[in-house]
């Protein structure tokens, strides 16, 4: 699989799809669900985690459950593009754990975070760890998700 996508048939799509939405079945039941036995599902899924294409299995945890019912999404904006800064800002979002993504972005928007928090107050100090982790920071601007109206981690196959 050099190229990745045009190494792809429907039945590796098909099993892309049983394990986005559930990554824990047996490689069996996988097998069953896209007409294949268990040592060809086997032999497929292996090849895809060896390609890259499968980049990892993990366990999706509820936020909310977890007392994490606070999403922030905030956007940055520095007057500061040098590789200094990026490595001082990527070493601080990296070491903050509820920055649960970072996005280099194009526009008026240079960075944006998604920040899973208890509540507002504890935003505010995740907030300040962050603005003393990265200097000339020049504008951060905070909106908080008032409903999650639709979540995926699966991705579409391209068309």
């Amino acid at each position: 699989m050099k190229d990745g996508l045009s190494q792809l048939d429907s039945i590796d799509w098909a099993i892309l799809g049983v394990l986005q939405r559930d990554a824990s079945i047996p490689v069996h039941e996988v097998g069953d669900r896209v007409g294949l036995s268990s040592n060809a599902c086997w032999r497929r899924i292996k090849r895809l985690e060896d390609s890259g294409i499968i980049a990892r299995r993990v366990a999706l945890l509820d936020p909310v459950k977890l007392g994490l019912a606070t999403t922030v999404f905030v956007a940055i904006r520095t007057n500061r593009h040098d590789p200094a800064w990026l490595e001082a800002f990527s070493k601080g979002v990296a070491a903050i754990e509820e920055i649960s993504e970072c996005h280099r972005m194009a526009g008026d928007v240079d960075y944006l975070l998604k920040i899973v928090v208890r509540d507002i107050a504890h935003y505010d100090r995740i907030y300040r760890k962050l603005i003393a982790a990265v200097p000339d920071i020049a504008d951060v601007s905070s909106s908080f998700s008032m409903e999650q109206m639709k979540a995926t981690t699966a991705l579409p196959r391209p068309v």
